[in-house]
């Protein structure tokens, strides 16, 4: 089986609370055919009208906690509504690094994330995980910057992102070469808009990465603005609409409805929005 460096490097580590004392990875939980590696989060901070950033986003003041039923778990909502802000802080509270990247990954740029991690709480299945990496589209120069810098090094680095400098691909092979080198094994992945930079024809491979790594056994959690990232099927979807978290189908989601629209009155809405 292949194993990354950065999660060889993780055992015997001070980062280990979320192993167990004797330091022994553990393995997935299947639940009803689910991989369930987090069962759900805790909102444990008490509101108060003194709150400020991030406790005063609706999202945030109304949630009280937040199930992961399936494998595959959409979080999604408009700009701004804290979909981004909320992952970043599950991400952070399981141990990764806030700009991106693996347990082992300690870099900071600048420290802009916030502290809701603080006041969360995992509930997690009863088997733990190897494997977890957070994906953050606007943060991932860095994270290749990392690579390269570890990867100086240790060439085993390299190799575990294809063998290829990600900074010497184009933004969408660079992210292409982390799904299918770096993100094969077993694990939890949490994605922040991974379709940023990928075309369609990569989404639909996408796709097919994500139904591979949940044939291994994985948990995918994933924000998206995308129809074609979304439409991964027996998923559920979370949609944050005015402050709250509500589930919904993929056909009554607003990114699908919405495109779709478009789709079949394109030239109406483009002579509403560019008519004087």
């Amino acid at each position: 089986m292949h194993i990354p460096l950065d999660i060889v490097l993780l055992k015997g580590s001070n980062k280990n609370h979320l192993l167990d004392s004797k330091n022994v990875f553990f393995i997935v939980m299947n639940i009803d055919g689910q991989n369930i590696f987090l069962r759900a989060i805790r909102n444990e901070h008490i509101p108060s009208m003194d709150d400020s950033y991030p406790f005063n986003l609706p999202i945030v003041r109304n949630l009280k906690t937040l199930e992961f039923s399936k494998s595959v778990t959409y979080i999604v909502g408009e700009n701004g509504s804290g979909k981004s802000t909320l992952l970043e802080a599950i991400a952070t509270l399981l141990g990764l690094n806030a700009e991106g990247g693996s347990r082992n990954f300690n870099f900071r740029t600048q420290e802009t994330h916030s502290s809701l991690y603080k006041e969360l709480r995992a509930v997690r299945a009863d088997l733990n995980y190897r494997n977890a990496f957070f994906f953050r589209a606007e943060s991932f120069y860095n994270v290749a910057s990392e690579v390269d810098r570890i990867a100086n090094d240790d060439r085993r680095m390299l190799d575990s992102y294809g063998g290829i400098s990600l900074h010497e691909q184009s933004h969408g092979e660079s992210f292409m070469a982390l799904f299918t080198n770096r993100l094969r094994n077993k694990g939890l992945y949490i994605f922040d808009e991974p379709e940023a930079a990928l075309s369609y024809t990569n989404q639909l491979k996408f796709l097919v990465w994500m139904k591979d790594a949940i044939s291994e056994g994985s948990q995918i959690i994933i924000s998206t603005h995308s129809p074609v990232i979304l439409a991964y099927p027996d998923a559920e979807i979370y949609v944050a609409e005015d402050g709250i978290l509500n589930r919904s189908s993929y056909n009554d989601c607003y990114i699908y409805r919405d495109m779709l629209a478009f789709v079949m009155n394109k030239d109406l809405v483009v002579k509403d929005l560019l008519s004087e």
